[in-house]
């Protein structure tokens, strides 16, 4: 008998450590005061906010051209952080444009009023219900910030958000808002291949459905690519803040030979010719 005992206590202890490695540790506590954003890290089941110790806070004086969206995103967020009805945002349209720039600078704006930010990745959607369980109740408001969000066929992951949108059983807590950026207006490939043969019986369903998930968002904003003389607005306005000294003429010249190599005009591209310009002076040390 005891050998058989002994075989049992030995299988208990091997039981009693695979049930401790499983077993998450004790969460961390997180500093909401000291801290600004954060990011969700999932690890197997478990999840945890992980602090970012040095967030992005994006100075909104240098997001130009698209003034209208800007005010309109400001409005919003103020009567959110005011504890005001508020709507979620979704940002779509032309890659460089400012998108995920514009929802940056909410934080540095607003983190004074008590806004923090938690940013999430697609696949990160499925554990919302654990990330709202986390915040509801805690005294900020949070923007949950979906970069570059979009969904692909055959993926469910968009319904966890919808579910979220949209509130479920459980009432949304009033807390967290939800502002994501997509290149795609709908958020989905606006080809589905639902209809024709092996499809669904009522293609039209599965369409409304997944174009319905933009719908949730009672702000949708759309950005497009600037046209030659806002794309040049925008570059005058970047070499003025960095006291680039260089005549009219010549900044328009080489700012459009910047465009023509690179491909686009955009908010993004014309920050980027003003890095490149102003690296190029300081090393010839015209600017310093």
């Amino acid at each position: 008998m005891e050998p058989a005992i002994d075989k049992l206590d030995l299988l208990l202890d091997k039981i009693g450590t695979l049930v401790e490695r499983m077993t998450p540790p004790e969460e961390l506590p997180v500093d909401f005061t000291a801290n600004l954003a954060f990011r969700w890290h999932q690890r197997g089941e478990v999840g945890r906010l992980v602090t970012v110790s040095h967030p992005h806070l994006y100075d909104l004086a240098e997001l130009v051209g698209v003034d209208t969206i800007k005010d309109e995103v400001l409005r919003n967020t103020a009567q959110f952080v005011a504890g005001f009805p508020a709507n979620n945002v979704l940002l779509w349209g032309e890659r460089g444009c400012g998108k995920s720039s514009l929802v940056k600078g909410m934080l540095r704006e607003f983190a004074g009023r008590g806004l923090r930010m938690v940013e999430l990745k697609r696949w990160d959607l499925m554990s919302l219900p654990q990330i709202v369980a986390w915040l509801r109740g805690v005294p900020y408001r949070f923007i949950l910030f979906c970069d570059d969000l979009s969904f692909d066929e055959g993926e469910g992951d968009f319904r966890a958000l919808k579910t979220l949108l949209d509130g479920d059983i459980e009432e949304r807590p009033e807390n967290v808002l939800i502002y994501a950026t997509s290149n795609r207006r709908h958020l989905m490939p606006e080809h589905f291949g639902e209809s024709g043969e092996g499809g669904e019986i009522h293609p039209e369903e599965a369409v409304s459905e997944k174009l319905a998930l933009s719908d949730r968002f009672g702000i949708s904003l759309g950005f497009y690519c600037l046209d030659q003389d806002q794309y040049l607005e925008v570059v005058r306005h970047y070499a003025g803040l960095r006291s680039i000294e260089r005549s009219d003429g010549e900044l328009r010249r080489l700012a459009l030979l910047w465009a023509g190599s690179v491909g686009r005009r955009s908010g993004r591209s014309a920050r980027q010719f003003i890095d490149d310009l102003e690296g190029r002076l300081l090393l010839a040390g015209s600017l310093l």
